[in-house]
């Protein structure tokens, strides 16, 4: 085997699964994230398959499930080795592996405290933009550095140099991890690295453009502005991690410049407590209309006690946020936790709210998780307001193919009822539906061939990997006509 090499455990011919095995030397190696598998790419049982023997060290890009999932079974295998990300996601990196220890393994509270335990043993939290020395030995010198990927609070794309002594040759490798747009709420932009050997670099939305945040915010209002004249709810599958936080940021602005403009009132359906009728399929409403609401009334609620623990999180990291972040807060304003905003915690709370959203019609936004809806509490109104015209579900994350949300988000526009399979029942979706792409965490095309371009020399190779394969090969053409810019022969981007 040649040196430096990379072996992909996950997410080499799909989306989700992200775990990148650097081989330096024949003794010494590294692992770049430990993801699960959702969605169709899902596989059974998550195992380790591969040698731990060699391996020096864990590096985190960021927290989402589909980057650090596979932890607990990378433990049980016998990984006992430093685990490095940097300092916010050391901190969330705990609230993700509780939930999902609990859901998958047990909910004993003096197992799950072991383990999390065990986990910040080995968190090992690097500062931004700063090296950090791993293995300096008579054969190699390893060094990593973080920094700012832009896709959720504590996101990096990671930079490997590797010296090795006895042939004096340098190689730098580095691993986007998931890079964000440019323009994300709450969030600083990605800036390209100085150069790569080797760049291994995501391609979620290579084959797209995404909408610019005016247009996705003027969208949003707009599908809220309609869900209020239908007298229903806005329900938005979130992600718990980064979506989330920067939705309520988005809304937070949305209602603070309506109660600056003096928004005229929206009337309430007609009536506070409804039946559905199965036979008409529609909503009787018997009971005098309760009194109008305000705009800046409208309740957002969050329910989801995992989201508003990364909220209450993100609130604490308020020194990585950006310069428009630091901005409102010098204003007086609680981007995170304005006056309107509603949590909801405990599992009978959110029956009643459930409940009451569905029989009244009550003009509100919901955000609930998960984001492509395979479990988690936006099932529960999914199964409870898809049948019923009055309400909107809002897409804003990616939709991994074979999950209930992807099914229901192909519905948009569809001039006929679908049926789909919720927990093994089949619903009627007749809710209004649509996709707002601009609000996806991930780069799009441009910004993923702009991260490469802005590079201080083209890279010797382009892995492309976390894509499906359309969007990998549109991405490889982007990016091979985007070299012919920078170097007349420029090497070809290819496939991992």
């Amino acid at each position: 085997m040649t040196y430096p090499d990379i072996i992909h455990h996950g997410a080499a011919d799909a989306v989700t699964g992200s775990c990148h095995q650097l081989e330096m030397t024949p003794t010494a190696s590294l692992l770049i994230d430990c993801g699960l598998f959702q969605g169709a790419d899902e596989k059974g049982e998550p195992t380790i398959e591969f040698a731990l023997d060699t391996l020096r060290a864990l590096v985190i890009t960021h927290v989402h499930i589909d980057h650090v999932g596979r932890l607990p079974y990378l433990l049980a295998a016998g990984f006992k080795g430093p685990i490095l990300c940097s300092q916010p996601s050391a901190e969330l990196l705990p609230l993700v592996l509780e939930d999902a220890f609990r859901l998958t393994f047990t909910r004993d509270r003096k197992t799950v405290d072991r383990y999390i335990n065990l986990v910040q043993q080995h968190i090992v939290a690097v500062p931004y933009n700063q090296w950090h020395t791993l293995i300096d030995d008579a054969s190699l010198k390893c060094r990593v550095r973080l920094q700012r990927a832009g896709h959720i609070l504590g996101s990096a794309y990671v930079e490997c140099d590797l010296d090795y002594p006895a042939t004096g040759v340098n190689k730098r490798i580095v691993f986007s991890g998931d890079l964000g747009a440019p323009h994300t709420p709450l969030l600083r932009p990605p800036q390209s690295p100085e150069r790569a050997d080797i760049l291994v670099l995501e391609s979620t939305y290579g084959d797209r453009l995404h909408e610019d945040r005016s247009t996705r915010k003027s969208r949003l209002e707009a599908v809220i502005d309609r869900a209020l004249q239908d007298h229903g709810t806005v329900l938005i599958p979130a992600f718990s991690i980064g979506r989330t936080q920067e939705l309520l940021f988005e809304i937070e602005d949305i209602l603070h410049r309506k109660a600056l403009l003096h928004a005229p009132a929206i009337r309430a359906p007609e009536s506070s407590q409804c039946e559905y009728d199965v036979n008409e399929e529609q909503w009787i409403c018997d009971l005098p209309p309760p009194p109008p609401m305000q705009w800046p009334e409208l309740p957002v609620i969050l329910d989801s006690p995992l989201a508003s623990r990364f909220t209450q999180a993100y609130r604490r990291m308020k020194p990585f946020w950006n310069d428009e972040a630091q901005g409102r807060l010098r204003a007086g304003r609680k981007p995170l936790a304005f006056r309107q905003l509603i949590t909801i915690d405990s599992h009978a709370d959110h029956e009643r709210v459930v409940n009451y959203l569905a029989s009244t019609g009550r003009p509100a936004i919901v955000i609930a998780g998960n984001g492509m809806c395979s479990s988690g509490r936006i099932v529960n109104y999914l199964k409870k307001m898809l049948g019923d015209k009055r309400h909107n579900v809002v897409f804003i994350g990616y939709q991994a193919k074979g999950t209930p949300g992807a099914v229901i988000q192909a519905c948009e526009g569809a001039s006929e009822f679908v049926a789909i399979d919720l927990d093994g029942d089949m619903y009627s979706v007749r809710a209004g539906i649509a996709t707002l792409g601009g609000y996806s965490g991930h780069a799009d095309q441009q910004g993923l061939v702009d991260f490469v371009k802005g590079m201080g020399e083209w890279p010797g190779e382009v892995r492309l990997v976390h894509g499906e394969e359309r969007a990998k090969r549109v991405l490889r053409e982007k990016l091979n006509q985007a070299s012919t810019d920078v170097l007349r022969e420029a090497p070809m981007a290819s496939d991992a």
